[in-house]
C-alpha cells in the first residue's frame, strides 16, 4: 500500500462536473494498493496517517496530528501510484491491484480512518477525477506498508 499524504488548507474532488468530496483543512490522501496488500496493511496505514504529527503547534513545530487539529481527510484512490516507469515510455501498472482486490481495501481504509473520529470525504473509485488542492506548507509525505 502506498499513500501520498499532502497537508491541505482546502481540497475537493470532482467527477463529471459534480463535487463529490470536499474538505476545509486537513489531509489529501492519494491511495494506491498492490496485489499483496491485506487488511493488516490498511490498519497500519490508517493508524500511521491519523497520528502523523505534521501540523504546527503554537510554537510552529510539527507536533500535532490531523486528529489533534480537528482536520478532515480527502481520500482519493489512485492506482497510478504503482506505475513503474523504469523501462520504456509507457508506465507498467502490473504492480497495481485489480479493482476487485483494491476497492474493498480502499473502503476499509476509509472506514478505519472514520473509526478514529475523522471526517473522511472521498472521490469515486475507478472514476476519472479532478482533484483541487491548496497544499499547506507544502508538506507532502509518502507512507508505504
Amino acid at each position: 500500500m502506498r499513500v501520498v499524504v499532502q497537508r491541505a488548507r482546502e481540497a475537493s474532488v470532482t467527477v463529471a462536473g459534480e463535487v463529490v468530496g470536499e474538505i476545509d483543512h486537513g489531509l489529501v490522501l492519494l491511495v494506491g494498493m498492490t496485489h499483496e496488500d491485506t487488511e493488516k496493511n490498511v490498519e497500519f496505514a490508517a493508524e500511521k496517517i491519523a497520528n502523523l504529527r505534521i501540523f504546527e503547534d503554537s510554537e510552529e513545530k510539527m507536533n500535532l496530528s490531523v486528529l489533534d487539529t480537528g482536520g478532515q481527510i480527502l481520500s482519493v484512490s489512485q492506482f497510478t501510484l504503482y506505475g513503474d516507469c523504469r523501462k520504456g515510455r509507457r508506465p507498467n501498472f502490473m504492480a497495481a491491484a485489480r479493482p476487485e482486490h483494491a476497492e474493498p481495501l480502499y473502503e476499509l481504509f476509509n472506514a478505519k480512518l472514520r473509526e478514529k473520529g475523522l471526517r473522511v470525504e472521498t472521490g469515486r473509485f475507478g472514476a476519472s477525477m479532478e482533484v483541487r488542492l491548496l497544499n499547506d506548507g507544502p508538506v507532502t509525505l509518502i507512507v508505504e506498508t
